[in-house]
């Protein structure tokens, strides 16, 4: 027994079995020991180990396929992520994160190329109407039309983004300014037609601004200025491309500090209004007075609502401006229908809504609020819708015109002839009279054939069972005509301009037919 241990202790085999067990447990999974040919104990653990070292082997590559698998899904997941995180959901385009970052990298490489990118900005014309009318997934349909042939008039190295809405922007690296509007108008031209979705034929085209990207100008700037740049083109008729120039620049800071001056004017007491009367045609009495609201700039002096209504409408303020107004108005026709020398007059107060207070639920109420607050009957006040406003509108508009109706106030439709009208939808809306706009009657005296038309157009008015109000009135002439064809309600400088308040009084007091006499 003693010759056999000091046997086996002196076996080589030993130290070659030590020698891969210390292999093996150093992670060198490939280590196997040489079996000797006798096969004996010694062998059967050095055939044991060799096979234990092959299992673990075994085990070691299976892992390592299953982490680098793991590792694949993982980074599959990253990429997928990422690609969402730049990919606006609805179109498949680019989204604004991705423009930006794209945009950066075209301008690192213009640096190095000395060339330029170029950005088109564009935004469509006429989206909300349809959205508002139709809903929102004929709109989403649009949308992904309007995508499509974007990126059909673009070329193949383009990168076209949606930046959130309806607004695209097309991003084209190494272009002249030349090749860059001609891409940008073949984008245009390729908007301009009929968009067929679920049986109705829409056209939506888009305004478009274009902005090289200079050295040196950060890409914020750069989008700040494409956005003026689609806007101007947007301001100057739309469906047309425009160019950045320095001066748009100007022209925008200006326009923002309006901005802040009008929402000063508004909280303030900056706004008056003035009075247009609405007169009788057969007994030259007046009948209503139409608010027109004017802004009293602390140093421009009167600035006339052209100017100040339309950034109003773009910055949101149109409803607080129309409050006022509200307000303003019907308060006066309570002190005119309170005081002695002003009461004899028995007229109704007409004054100006906007699109967007036809969307605002809680229109109704402030109507409501304002009457009450003045203990006026709801018919002393007329509202003046434009066509525009009323033949577009959706379910919501309809809503607001009823609940008016009940209320008990007029409605009228302002600028009737326009362009807007649709006779068939006239008809059934609860409006009580239209305003024909004057350019109709400015072609009198003139064309021979207008007589017949004004006359015609009037009959048409009668025939969906509205009164009509002639705006427009001018001369003598005018009146008479307007007169003998039955048309009694007239507004005009023949009658009066637009009087403030102080003045309108006055003329009230003083005089029961109109024009005054001098």
């Amino acid at each position: 027994m003693s010759e056999e241990t000091a046997y086996s202790a002196d076996d080589p085999r030993l130290g070659l079995l030590l020698e891969g067990i210390v292999r093996l447990a150093a992670g060198d999974l490939e280590t196997r020991i040489e079996v000797s040919a006798a096969r004996d104990e010694i062998d059967a653990v050095i055939m044991g180990t060799n096979l234990l070292a092959e299992d673990l082997q075994i085990i070691y590559e299976e892992l390592e396929q299953r982490v680098e698998a793991r590792t694949q899904q993982l980074n599959d997941a990253r990429l997928a992520m990422q690609h969402m995180a730049m990919t606006d959901p609805l179109t498949g385009l680019s989204n604004r994160s991705a423009f930006s970052a794209a945009l950066a990298e075209a301008q690192a490489a213009g640096l190095e190329t000395s060339t330029k990118p170029a950005i088109l900005l564009l935004d469509m014309d006429g989206f909300k109407a349809i959205n508002d009318s139709l809903g929102h997934t004929i709109g989403d349909k649009v949308l992904e039309t309007v995508a499509r042939r974007i990126s059909g008039a673009v070329r193949e190295q383009d990168m076209v983004a949606r930046m959130g809405g309806d607004e695209f922007a097309v991003l084209l690296p190494d272009v002249s300014p030349a090749m860059a509007a001609s891409v940008g108008n073949r984008i245009l031209a390729a908007l301009d037609g009929l968009i067929e979705i679920e049986g109705h034929h829409l056209r939506c085209g888009a305004s478009m601004g274009l902005r090289m990207a200079d050295p040196g100008v950060s890409a914020d700037d750069l989008m700040m200025e494409v956005d003026i740049a689609m806007y101007e083109s947007k301001a100057d008729g739309r469906g047309k491309l425009k160019a950045f120039e320095p001066s748009m620049l100007h022209v925008r800071q200006m326009r923002n500090q309006l901005v802040a001056e009008l929402k000063e004017a508004i909280a303030g007491s900056q706004l008056v209004l003035y009075y247009q009367p609405i007169i009788r045609l057969d007994t030259r009495e007046i009948e209503g007075v139409e608010a027109l609201v004017r802004w009293n700039h602390p140093t421009r002096g009167i600035v006339m609502p052209d100017e100040f209504i339309p950034i109003a409408e773009e910055t949101g303020m149109i409803s607080q401006l129309g409050g006022w107004v509200l307000r303003a108005a019907v308060e006066q026709l309570k002190l005119w229908r309170s005081d002695p020398l002003t009461s004899s007059h028995n007229f109704s107060m007409r004054i100006n809504v906007s699109a967007p207070d036809l969307q605002r639920l809680e229109f109704v109420e402030e109507v409501r609020e304002a009457l009450s607050a003045s203990g006026l009957d709801p018919a002393a006040l007329v509202l003046e819708l434009t066509e525009s406003a009323v033949i577009q509108g959706n379910a919501l508009d309809r809503y607001t015109l009823s609940s008016l109706q009940r209320l008990g106030v007029g409605l009228e439709i302002d600028d009737f002839g326009t362009g807007y009208s649709s006779i068939s939808y006239l008809r059934q809306l609860p409006v009580d009279a239209v305003k024909v706009d004057r350019t109709l009657l400015a072609a009198l005296g003139s064309d021979p054939s207008q007589p017949a038309l004004l006359a015609a157009v009037l009959q048409l008015i009668r025939a969906c069972g509205l009164n009509a109000v002639w705006e427009g009135i001018e001369t003598e002439e005018q009146a008479d005509y307007l007169l003998s064809i039955g048309c009694t309600s007239g507004q005009g400088y023949y009658f009066s301009r637009p009087l403030p308040e102080a003045e309108m009084t006055e003329q009230l007091k003083l005089h029961k037919s109109w024009p005054i006499e001098s």
